[in-house]
């Protein structure tokens, strides 16, 4: 029943939609919902009573647990404030792995804090048996002289070449600030994000349903990385967006045989266990001391897949969509 859903974006409500893919069937579920905080979409209005959103978050959580493979894992993406009451309702029926913060400063929210970070909570659909992967970054350094952030000491002969392990605050992935590289859409994850996400939790040709599908930007990250996909998006203009986008999207972001993350002409994301294979495909510092001004670069660039040159206003000059949402059909995905 599910095969026919795989591999493509549904036009639709997530509630309506989700009746349709079978129990345990998904090995990642990932959820970006609108933020309730009165953003203006294409069809319709980010805009509820309190707990009329919280009952209708409540509904696609139960949901996105319901069709997540016992080795499976759910993402849950959002401000703060929603996550906690998120984390109440997920601690019944679903395990607690980690609460990610994504460090990307938001707007200041007058006498308190300023906001520094987005939050993705992590939770597996068993307590034992989840497939989850250890993920390394590139190590951080001084962008003027090259030299690492951190003070290693008489360390430096014992790091590892690519870099350290991925911890649960992730401050090297930044939100899309340029027009350029935005669609359409009043809010857009960057692709890297999902990447880091995809390969931590799933292997080849695995599923990742996303019920607030937006623009794409989780179905692309899946393709790129040889996984399939599931999309729900209740936007027409967004759907065809995505689709359009999926066309010019190959399975390519990989090195040898391993799966990994492309950013700006540079590998952002590679699993820890895939090192030995990798290694092979880039020129390391000898002796290895001299990581702390000497940087590990791949050997040839012409490995880094191209990205499809895509125009981000695919459906600029589409007439707006007049039918209107009901109650619940609002979900027209909060981010790309």
């Amino acid at each position: 029943m599910i095969e026919k859903y795989i591999n493509k974006i549904h036009n639709g409500d997530c509630l309506e939609l989700f009746k349709n893919i079978p129990d345990n069937s998904v090995d990642v579920t990932f959820a970006d919902p609108p933020f309730n905080l009165k953003k203006n979409y294409s069809s319709y209005k980010d805009s509820l009573e309190f707990q009329e959103y919280l009952d209708w978050c409540e509904m696609w959580i139960s949901e996105m647990v319901r069709v997540t493979k016992s080795t499976g894992s759910i993402f849950l993406h959002n401000i703060p404030k929603w996550l906690t009451y998120y984390a109440t309702y997920l601690n019944k029926f679903a395990n607690f792995k980690h609460w990610i913060s994504w460090d990307a400063a938001t707007a200041p929210m007058g006498k308190s804090l300023q906001p520094a970070h987005y939050g993705i909570l992590f939770y597996t659909k068993e307590a034992n048996g989840t497939k989850i992967y250890e993920l390394r970054y590139p190590h951080k350094r001084d962008r003027k002289q090259g030299y690492l952030w951190k003070d290693y000491g008489g360390k430096k002969d014992q790091l590892h070449p690519f870099g350290p392990l991925v911890s649960d605050v992730w401050t090297d992935i930044h939100r899309i600030k340029h027009n350029t590289k935005r669609d359409p859409h009043p809010c857009q994850l960057p692709i890297h994000l999902m990447d880091r996400l995809i390969l931590m939790t799933t292997d080849e040709n695995d599923i990742i349903l996303d019920p607030f599908s937006g623009t794409g930007t989780t179905a692309i990250s899946a393709k790129r990385l040889g996984r399939k996909y599931i999309g729900f998006e209740l936007d027409k203009k967004y759907v065809e967006i995505s689709r359009q986008k999926l066309e010019r999207t190959l399975p390519n972001f990989k090195l040898g045989e391993s799966w990994v993350s492309f950013y700006l002409n540079d590998i952002v994301t590679i699993r820890n266990n895939d090192w030995n294979n990798l290694a092979k495909y880039f020129s390391i510092p000898n002796p290895l001391r001299n990581i702390d001004f000497e940087r590990v670069k791949l050997i040839d660039k012409k490995l880094i897949p191209k990205e499809p040159d895509i125009e981000k206003d695919v459906l600029g000059n589409e007439s707006e969509i007049t039918e209107k949402p009901s109650k619940y059909k609002w979900e027209e995905n909060y981010r790309d």
